[in-house]
Formats: C-alpha cells, sequence, structure tokens
C-alpha cells in the first residue's frame, strides 16, 4: 500500500549557490553524498525534499538522516537514519523508491513510500 508520494524540484543555479556557503554542504549532505557535481547535487537535494513531503513534512527531520546514493548502473535509493528512520518506522514503512532526473538546469526527484 501506498503511504505517501512526494515530488521537488530544484535549480541546479540555486545549489550552485548554495554550495558556496560555508557550511551549507555539510549541514545537508552526508559524507558519501557531498561528491558530485552541481547537477548531482540538486538531485539529491530534490530526492531528500520529495521523501519529507512523502513521509507528511513532520518538523524536526534533519538533512543528513537521509542519504541519496546511487549503486553501480546509477540507480539512486535512500538510505535512512536517526530522526528520518524514526519517522519511517512510526508510518511503518517498508520500501522507499526515489526516481531522479536532471534537464535545463532542474533536477526533479519523485519519492514512493511504500507500507
Amino acid at each position: 500500500m501506498i503511504l505517501g508520494i512526494g515530488v521537488d524540484v530544484c535549480s541546479v543555479d540555486r545549489i550552485s549557490q548554495a554550495r558556496a556557503r560555508p557550511g551549507f554542504t555539510d549541514r545537508v549532505f552526508t559524507l558519501a553524498e557531498q561528491d558530485g557535481s552541481d547537477q548531482t547535487m540538486a538531485g539529491r537535494f530534490a530526492a531528500k525534499e520529495a521523501l519529507a513531503k512523502a513521509l507528511g513534512a513532520p518538523a524536526g527531520l534533519r538533512w543528513s538522516d537521509c542519504e541519496v546514493l546511487a549503486d553501480e548502473t546509477g540507480r539512486p535509493s535512500l538510505v535512512v537514519t536517526g530522526t528520518v528512520a524514526d519517522r519511517v518506522e512510526e508510518l511503518g514503512v517498508s520500501r522507499l523508491h526515489v526516481s531522479i532526473s536532471h534537464d535545463a538546469g532542474v533536477a526533479v526527484a519523485m519519492v514512493v513510500v511504500e507500507g
């Protein structure tokens, strides 16, 4: 059963500017996520936002408690810990689905939360 769906778009330029600000990258992205182009980082940011929306956007979720990774083929996945894992458990989530795309200076992500 689908428990939630979230979609988000993010401007690649916005992430490029944000990454130039001290502390932004460390506050929002895990160490494993920090190596990537601005386009990749915008997609990861959009995926984090989409997940928060799919989980009902409760207050107190930490950005770094959601990690957006890719396997050897480039397929993205979500790894949750801390505050995000607590919300996932509270909702009875059994599976997270994520898709990310980029075009024309924008990244878009969709997350489906299954329980």
